[in-house]
């Protein structure tokens, strides 16, 4: 069952075109990777996808849902119960713990369950961390919490940007299982924008983009 799909998607600056002619779906169960050169439009491409930046052709339907037809409220509502996004700047609140950080969408869905959160903070190894601000954490800690955040929710669709960037071999390997564990028992997809081999290396499948577009 495709989740996510992206047809004729296309976006510029100004001129300068970023990418053009996207076609894209996902479906249940499925850990895709998205390679490309620095610059080439992959966290563009992310945005575009969970409808944070406005493409300026194509569409994108997120279970069925043309995200162009709904205004920034709709597509917002959406976000909250169908995608989980992990950001390269992590966006993790300040002035909230790492609990309450990583609890947040489910505080936003009227669905608190702190047995949900003590239990992803478990499964990126930060079980120990929760009632710690993030300014005590350090870089690799905080992309932990940030993608504990983005699964506590059970999302359909993850869209995941450099997830293990940040991280040493055994962490990055940790989330890697956490993510594909995600999509394989609770039949949601994922989409991994990643320059790690051995990251690509575990997806279904491995999607380029670059000057031809996506390949």
């Amino acid at each position: 069952m495709t989740v996510l799909e992206a047809r004729g998607l296309a976006k510029r600056y100004g001129s300068t075109p970023v990418f053009d002619g996207i076609e894209l779906s996902l479906q249940r169960g499925e850990l895709v990777a998205l390679v490309g050169e620095s610059g080439s439009g992959k966290s563009t491409l992310l945005n575009c996808l969970a409808g944070l930046d406005e493409p300026d052709a194509g569409s994108v339907l997120v279970d069925g849902q043309d995200l162009g037809a709904l205004d920034e409220a709709g597509r917002a509502r959406l976000r909250r119960e169908k995608l989980g996004f992990v950001f390269q700047a992590f966006h993790v609140l300040p002035h909230l713990n790492v609990a309450d950080n990583v609890g947040l969408p489910l505080l936003l869905l009227k669905r608190p369950d702190p047995v949900r959160v003590a239990e992803m903070l478990d499964a990126v190894g930060l079980g120990s961390y929760a009632q710690r601000m993030p300014r005590q954490l350090s870089g690799g800690q905080l992309q932990r919490v940030a993608i504990a955040r983005a699964l506590v929710h059970r999302p359909l669709v993850v869209l995941a940007d450099e997830p293990t960037g940040n991280l040493d071999p055994r962490h990055a390997q940790a989330v890697l299982d956490l993510l594909l564990a995600q999509t394989r028992e609770q039949g949601s997809a994922c989409l991994l924008v990643t320059h790690s081999e051995k990251a690509a290396a575990r997806a279904d499948r491995c999607l380029h983009l670059g000057e031809q577009g996506l390949g």
